[in-house]
């Protein structure tokens, strides 16, 4: 397991090196059931692999429900709709929380624009470092985004008035939840190295 940083220590403590799901369908299909073979590799490396990830998921077990939805849904392996849901409305709520006053229509069409500023922070912090490119930057790509999967229609004028204050609520809810997230992990990492 590779301690290049928080983001990837959480992603790799659940990951599990095995088979491919489809190689394991494969087996199945063929002969019924799934066989286990000696071409596994269980030695030390794995061991290795195990102890850290438990120390890791030990951490990242002590996080509060949310913290910890918002961190499974940025960084771990498995698809898990309920985290994302979660990690969804906790951005949502913190950026009502900070952002102006909004009328019942606007604050419907918030939760989408919640959502998709996740899923933007989500691209961005995508690999684990935190150095890719927003894809939805410009206004116009994102209005059409969230027209797209949404159907939701912005009006692009005013946009710095009407939208942009809750944009950036949203991303200053997803940097907190993410560097208290990651705060622990990165805690964890560095005793291990302490160790090493």
């Amino acid at each position: 397991m590779r301690l290049n940083s928080a983001r990837q220590a959480w992603h790799d403590a659940y990951y599990q090196p095995w088979d491919s799901v489809m190689a394991v369908a494969s087996e199945w299909a063929k002969l019924g059931a799934s066989v286990q073979t000696t071409c596994k590799s269980v030695n030390a490396n794995h061991a290795a692999h195990q102890a850290i990830a438990g120390a890791v998921q030990a951490a990242i077990s002590r996080l509060p429900p949310h913290l910890r939805a918002f961190g499974d849904f940025m960084y771990s392996p498995l698809d898990q709709p309920a985290q994302r849901e979660m990690a969804e409305a906790g951005v949502f709520r913190i950026a009502v929380e900070v952002g102006q006053r909004m009328t019942q229509k606007k604050f419907e069409r918030a939760e989408l624009v919640a959502k998709g500023i996740l899923f933007r922070y989500r691209m961005m912090n995508q690999g684990g470092q935190g150095g890719c490119s927003d894809p939805l930057e410009k206004p116009e790509a994102f209005r059409e985004w969230l027209y797209q999967v949404y159907g939701v229609k912005l009006d692009s004028r005013n946009w710095e008035r009407e939208w942009q204050p809750f944009c950036e609520a949203c991303f200053g809810a997803c940097n907190d939840f993410d560097r208290r997230a990651l705060g622990p992990v990165s805690t964890v990492i560095t005793e291990l190295l302490e160790v090493a």
